[in-house]
Parts: structure tokens; C-alpha cells; sequence
């Protein structure tokens, strides 16, 4: 099996050239990739790319993934959200290869306390969202078998991420404020990556189960909770941290103002992957004592 992974830098591009390393032959590219485009900025390049590897698979983690700087550059998130997955998931279709692609919880309107469903009525709050949407409409439109995976509150041990940032903060200030009014379950690059790899492999054999999926971690916390798990873990794991912070106080999402609106209900019903490719997706706590484990 011939794959092309496109993104691979970031997060969840990194853990798929892992992942995806046991299905079969991988070319990675990245935005500065030298042999061949992946800069999606470059439709046509990438397109090209696409037509010259002639991959069995393209699996795209490339995104506009800066939800406050999209606000103000939606013809650049536009392109490297929808416009360029759209023309990547045409080559697809021409060559009949699968469309791996993710998108996000940002496409609903964060409104209830029931977890969305792959069949309830989107309603993106920002332009990321909006984008985001956009693009899973561009891939379906496109005749492309392919897989969308809709995930949450990504995180790895690599690069930046939240629980990186709460242990900083938590050694320099004596206090903490963190949002405690949005849900939603914290979700490792890793998993996503491995839940590819097996879906990958299971639509080999039966292809009809393609389509929309959402894939979070189980369980549910919110920003605030989440922080105080990643200190008290931390602690434990490590007992010479100086942890400075006594108190980890509560607050609403106004008191963070940003440019993109955020969900406050980003709850993901996993159900309909789950039964389809037969996994299960652990608590959420596990996968983030395990990328501490690493990072401490």
C-alpha cells in the first residue's frame, strides 16, 4: 500500500508516521518539503503531487489550526482548511484513493450538555469552524472514498500544549485561573493516529463503513479540571517540582476574551466508531498520564 501523509510536523502528523509506518510504503511531506509540494498554500503543487505518487492513500493533517489568528486571515484558513483538502480529495477520486482527513468539534455551536453526534445540525461559531466545515463539505462533494475523523482538545507530548502550559504557569504564579464552562474530553495525538492506522486497514476489507466519524478520548472535564489533574499527576510523578500555585480557581470563558468564539459544549458521541471498527477509546486521564509520564 502506497500512503502519502501531508502535514506531517504537527502533532498528529508526527504520531501517523509511526502509525501508519505498519500499513505499507509512507511518504511524508510537510509545507517545506523539498522533493515534492505539501505546502498547502500551493493547491495546484499539492494536486501535482498527488497525480505524480499516484498514493493508494492520502492521509491529510495539514490544517490552519490558530483559531484566533483565522479571525483575521479567513481567505488563508479558507485555503488550507477546505479549498486545498477539496482539490486533494478530486485527485483521490480521479486515481479511486482513499481520503483520510480531521476536522473538529469547532463545527457545532457549543450550545447543550449532550455529546453532538455525527448526524446533529452543525453551526460553526468562527471562522475556523466555518472552514473546517467547509472542507468535509468539499471532500464528500469530491466522490472520494474517504474517512473524516472529527476530534477535540488535541494534545502530544510533542510541541506546545495545555498541560505543558499549566505546569509553568503553576511554577512561577502562586494562583491559577482557568476556564471552567467549556466540555470536553482531552485526546492524544497518538490515539488519533492509531485509530487511523486501524481504520485504515478495516476499510480495506469494508469499504462501506467510509464516512464521517467522531473520535475523542472517553470521559469528560473541563480547562479548569483538566489543570488540576495535570498538577496533582505531575506532582506524583515527579515529587521535586516546585509547584508554586495553592489554588487552581474556577472562571467563565469571558473572563479570557479572544477573537474566535469558542464552544462551551465540545462533547463528542463516539458510539458510531466504536461499534463500526470494533475499539474502544480509553478515559481520557490515561492517554494524558502517559504524555506527563514522557514529558517529566
Amino acid at each position: 500500500m502506497k500512503i502519502l501523509l501531508l502535514g506531517k510536523g504537527g502533532q498528529v502528523g508526527w504520531e501517523l508516521q509511526r502509525s501508519l509506518s505498519v500499513l505499507g510504503q509512507v511518504t511524508a511531506l510537510d509545507f517545506d518539503s523539498k522533493d515534492h509540494c505539501g505546502d498547502f498554500s500551493n493547491p495546484q503543487g499539492v494536486a501535482e503531487t498527488v497525480r505524480a505518487l499516484r498514493p493508494d492513500v492520502i492521509v491529510n493533517a495539514a490544517a490552519h489550526t490558530a483559531v484566533d489568528k483565522a479571525e483575521s486571515e479567513p481567505e488563508l484558513a479558507r485555503l488550507l482548511n477546505a479549498t486545498t483538502p477539496g482539490l486533494v480529495a478530486e485527485e483521490a477520486a480521479k486515481l479511486g484513493a482513499w481520503m483520510i482527513h480531521y476536522s473538529t468539534d469547532y463545527v457545532f455551536d457549543g450550545s447543550g450538555e449532550q455529546a453532538w453526534s455525527e448526524a446533529d445540525a452543525t453551526g460553526p461559531l468562527s471562522v475556523y469552524g466555518s472552514t473546517k466545515l467547509e472542507g468535509e463539505a468539499l471532500i464528500r462533494a469530491s466522490g472520494a472514498k474517504h474517512l473524516i475523523l472529527r476530534t477535540s482538545w488535541v494534545y502530544a507530548a510533542r510541541g506546545g500544549n495545555f498541560a505543558k502550559t499549566m505546569l509553568r504557569l503553576a511554577q512561577e504564579r502562586d494562583r491559577l485561573t482557568v476556564i471552567n464552562d467549556q466540555f470536553g474530553a482531552p485526546t492524544g495525538a497518538d490515539l488519533l493516529a492509531d485509530v487511523t492506522a486501524h481504520a485504515i486497514r478495516h476499510l480495506q476489507h469494508k469499504p462501506e463503513d467510509a464516512g464521517l466519524y467522531h473520535c475523542v478520548a472517553g470521559g469528560t472535564t473541563t480547562w479548569c479540571e483538566y489543570a488540576k489533574f495535570v498538577i496533582s499527576e505531575a506532582q506524583k510523578i515527579k515529587p521535586e517540582l516546585q509547584i508554586k500555585a495553592t489554588e487552581v480557581a474556577p472562571v467563565p470563558t469571558s473572563a479570557f476574551p479572544t477573537p474566535a468564539q469558542r464552544p462551551h459544549n465540545s462533547r463528542l458521541d463516539t458510539s458510531r466508531l466504536q461499534s463500526t471498527f470494533g475499539l474502544t477509546l480509553p478515559h481520557w486521564e490515561h492517554g494524558v498520564q502517559r504524555m506527563l509520564t514522557e514529558i517529566l
